[in-house]
């Protein structure tokens, strides 16, 4: 039998929030109904398939982060008019689009019904909602100010999707530019290298080294095609398994770190969320320690990681956050220091981590649009490269037989 999440009131007024198993909705309002309550909705719980069918797809199951911005701004709004928080977050997952997030949502609602905190029912599912998010929330349960930290939270991920929009916004016209290129590359080695092939073979004419290797490329294509998606596969389980170790991480990042085109925008990214977010922990009320604890599980890059775990050591022990940053002036310009001394001299740490973010997320949009007119030429310089590569080796062998006949 189905389960059904379901809204129901007693004659009294009083409203119901459960999940039960019946056979159909009309069988759930009987049943309701001798209990002394009224069907108002109900929806049937995602069923969960067996085991050995199950195919975990990540990418498809994901909350999104402009999902997850939705269901932050809306329930703000919603608390600051006066709806109580069961029935605010009932009501944003009837329309939520996505049948994880909504099922995570009513589940969320029981929860609370059942006296769990609002904190603690978020934290049940930490792949959807953040240490960070979840800590703010705490805090403004625990202060009374729920309302502001939802605040804090929706210009915390509305900055967010701003510079990851950016970003990938700069990042779109080259990938689509270099995967054309490989699609035709590809058609060229599998459709006309093995027909040039054929000709040298008849010519009977010595064929230089890059000839070689581009037919035995075309070769390889024209005769393994069904082998390109496994390998394409292989290759991305390859590096997916290399970045989970703690080498693997170093040496991609320091890759990252010292490309002259990327490192600049990487340092921005990685200070413009350092700010940001300690910033907004900082505000939610939560002390310094416990913040950069925070940060340091949710900032990506291992170097920024490792930099913020020894900074949470030294803090502990009455060090500045501004003096043990100093030690790392490959990840956190002058300009992050001097603004986080100034912060710590004041007592307005938090105020000027803002104002710092905010300029770093402008420096990020100046350099997304720079990167843009940077990339383009390149790519012609690289399209040209592989063409006159391509060019070279296969007319040489018709020059090398013309000389031969003079």
């Amino acid at each position: 039998m189905p389960t059904y999440y379901f809204v129901a009131k007693s004659l009294k007024g009083e409203e119901k929030r459960d999940k039960l198993e019946a056979k159909n909705e009309r069988e759930l309002a009987k049943i309701l109904r001798e209990k002394g309550f009224i069907l108002l909705r109900a929806e049937i719980e995602e069923k969960k398939k067996p085991e050995i069918f199950k195919i975990s797809l990540p990418f498809f199951n994901r909350v999104s982060l402009v999902e997850k911005l939705m269901f932050t701004r809306n329930l703000k709004v919603m608390i600051s008019a006066g709806v109580p928080l069961t029935r605010a977050i009932y009501t944003i997952a009837e329309v939520v689009k996505t049948k994880r997030f909504k099922k995570v949502l009513f589940e969320i609602v029981q929860k609370i019904e059942k006296g769990e905190s609002f904190s603690k029912s978020l934290s049940y599912f930490p792949s959807i909602f953040s240490e960070l998010f979840v800590s703010c929330i705490k805090t403004g349960e625990e202060s009374g100010t729920l309302e502001e930290s939802l605040e804090i939270l929706t210009e915390q991920m509305e900055r967010e999707h701003e510079i990851k929009s950016k970003i990938i916004g700069a990042l779109l016209y080259p990938s689509v530019i270099i995967s054309v290129l490989i699609v035709i590359a590809i058609l060229m080695l599998t459709i006309v290298v093995p027909k040039l092939e054929k000709v040298f073979e008849e010519l009977n004419v010595e064929l230089p080294a890059t000839t070689r290797f581009v037919i035995a490329l075309g070769n390889f294509f024209h005769n393994f095609w069904y082998l390109l998606p496994f390998l394409i596969l292989a290759l991305i389980s390859f590096f997916k398994t290399i970045l989970k170790t703690e080498s693997g991480k170093k040496i991609f990042y320091a890759f990252l770190l010292k490309i002259p085109i990327f490192s600049p925008l990487i340092k921005k990214s990685n200070c413009a969320f350092f700010t940001r977010n300690l910033s907004s922990l900082i505000l939610a009320g939560l002390p310094l320690v416990k913040s950069l604890e925070i940060i340091s599980k949710g900032i990506g890059n291992i170097y920024y990681q490792n930099s913020l775990k020894e900074a949470l050591k030294r803090v502990k022990k009455g060090e500045k956050l501004s003096e043990i940053l100093k030690k790392y002036p490959d990840l956190y310009p002058p300009l992050v220091i001097q603004m986080l001394a100034i912060g710590e001299e004041t007592g307005e740490t938090a105020t000027v981590l803002k104002k710092l973010s905010k300029f770093y997320e402008e420096e990020i949009d100046n350099t997304t649009k720079a990167l843009t007119s940077i990339i383009e030429p390149l790519i012609m310089v690289v399209i040209g490269v592989m063409i006159g590569f391509f060019a070279i080796s296969m007319i040489q062998p018709m020059y090398s037989m013309l000389g031969g006949l003079k």
